[in-house]
């Protein structure tokens, strides 16, 4: 490549990265609109120049990306994109995030990356802090709750096995004694894959009836427990995708510890509420868990892509995940060996960024963004049930909503046919982002309030949009009795 050298880079490389930092600081000062606007054949167009001979300009190469890409991106940073339970990348973990890519770090052990290890090993207790769980957990850096709940579950398939006298780092799994998961019956999707991963077949997992909100019921768990013996699993939810809603863990956990069994939490999201007191209840009982999957970048704003598992025994952890060779080295008797904690070796050094946007928001920031949105939530909800034809489906307890819209008396096909009506609508406009889903027999729209950005005018104008839209898709004569929007189970 061609330039003249200052240091070890071009004129060209930096002119390539300035022209980054550049373009990456004007998207973040004015989102687009949240859905894109390139379709599939536009964007293979556009990105599709085929591989070169020769490399070309580093600059030129920057600038073909940013307009190729641009028109297909998704608003997911918006205060205006509720429609999944995605962060928006908090502009100090942004900058991080820059550096740790500038860095070049590999943050698989901790003679690779002795600062990586650091910012993991004290972030992680500022974590453990915030979510008000056992200090002396385990707690390694992954990708999201789906390697999280991987991490946990399998440090729980290790110990409950070795409880029944087999050791499965030595004797592998054939043969082992069959180990039986307990799950609600609306888990998350992310668990069923994590159990899939670890070689549990449905055969393995029992479905334990769930209430309304999606939140395991005591007793169906416990008539469920009676039924079996052996190594055993529970799976509780801590923030139901659709409603929000948490298992009782206060009841649920000594059901399962009176089974001899291991509780592993999916708390992606909803794990966030203990950092915030007025909210913690909804979480009451969770601490007394095993293990716990969190997401980063939801909640925290973490860029992508960032996950916490949490095992409170680490010794079962590192059982599960530790990677050890002659050449891999662990440094000082008494530091962080970081992939003795999660499946990769070579990876980013995720631990920089949460460790800034922690710094950044601090106990009081963490707190106050996860109760204003939940506010933002009920304040949205409680707008939108003053229309005609408008129903929330969920207890809005946290910052999940489930709508449903539909003239008094209209069938449930009519229903699901008018909710489909409005988030269509709504996308067209193109001015917020919702999304749909079947939960329960209906067709809902989803709306997560997420972005760090968001507050109450984002719902004042979420609320004029929905309204508008159903307005617009709603039969013309509202059937005998329309009153105000009701409240669902």
């Amino acid at each position: 490549m061609s330039g003249r050298r200052v240091g070890n880079m071009t004129d060209d490389l930096r002119q390539a990265l300035a022209m980054a930092s550049e373009r990456a600081l004007g998207y973040r000062e004015q989102f687009p609109p949240p859905a894109p606007g390139a379709d599939l054949e536009a964007l293979r167009r556009a990105l599709d120049a085929g591989l070169p001979e020769r490399g070309r300009g580093a600059a030129e190469v920057i600038d073909h990306l940013v307009k190729a890409v641009e028109p297909g991106l998704i608003g997911i940073s918006s205060p205006d994109f509720y429609g999944w339970v995605m962060g928006a990348s908090h502009p100090v973990g942004v900058a991080a995030e820059w550096l740790t890519a500038s860095w070049g770090q590999n943050a698989g052990i901790y003679e690779t990356s002795p600062a990586a290890a650091v910012a993991e090993e004290v972030a992680g207790r500022w974590l453990l802090d915030l979510l008000r769980l056992p200090g002396d957990c385990s707690v390694g850096f992954v990708t999201g709750a789906t390697m999280a709940s991987f991490v946990g579950l399998a440090a729980a398939r290790s110990e409950v096995l070795l409880r029944a006298g087999w050791d499965c780092a030595r004797d592998g799994l054939f043969g082992a004694p069959p180990v039986t998961v307990y799950l609600g019956a609306q888990a998350h999707a992310s668990v069923l894959a994590a159990l899939r991963y670890l070689g549990f077949g449905e055969r393995q997992l029992i479905a334990v009836d769930s209430d309304e909100q999606g939140g395991m019921r005591p007793a169906s768990l416990a008539q469920a427990l009676r039924r079996t013996d052996g190594p055993a699993i529970v799976v509780g939810q801590a923030g139901h995708i659709h409603s929000g809603g948490f298992d009782p863990f206060e009841q649920t956990i000594p059901l399962a510890r009176e089974r001899g069994a291991w509780v592993h939490v999916d708390g992606a999201f909803g794990l966030w509420a203990r950092a915030a007191p007025a909210l913690s209840a909804l979480a009451s009982g969770v601490e007394l868990a095993d293990s716990w999957a969190v997401d980063g970048h939801k909640w925290l704003q973490i860029p992508y892509d960032s996950g916490f598992a949490i095992v409170r025994d680490g010794a079962a952890m590192q059982r599960a995940m530790a990677i050890s060779a002659s050449y891999l080295g662990t440094g000082p008797r008494d530091a962080r060996n970081p992939s003795n904690y999660v499946p990769e070796l070579s990876r980013r050094a995720r631990g920089f960024a949460v460790w800034a946007v922690l710094q950044a928001l601090g106990r009081h920031g963490v707190r106050e963004m996860v109760e204003r949105h939940c506010r933002c939530a009920r304040e949205l909800g409680q707008r939108l049930l003053q229309e005609p034809g408008i129903s929330v489906l969920n207890r809005i307890e946290l910052n999940q909503l489930a709508l449903t819209f539909g003239p008094t008396g209209a069938s449930q096909a009519e229903r699901d046919a008018c909710t489909r009506q409005v988030i269509a609508a709504l996308q067209r406009e193109n001015r917020c982002f919702v999304s749909g889903a079947s939960w329960s027999g209906h067709w809902i729209m989803r709306v997560s309030v997420i972005s760090h950005y968001t507050d109450t005018p984002q719902m004042e104008a979420l609320a004029a949009a929905i309204i508008r839209a159903w307005r617009c898709a709603r039969p013309r004569q509202q059937a005998p009795g329309s009153g105000p929007g009701s409240r669902g189970p």
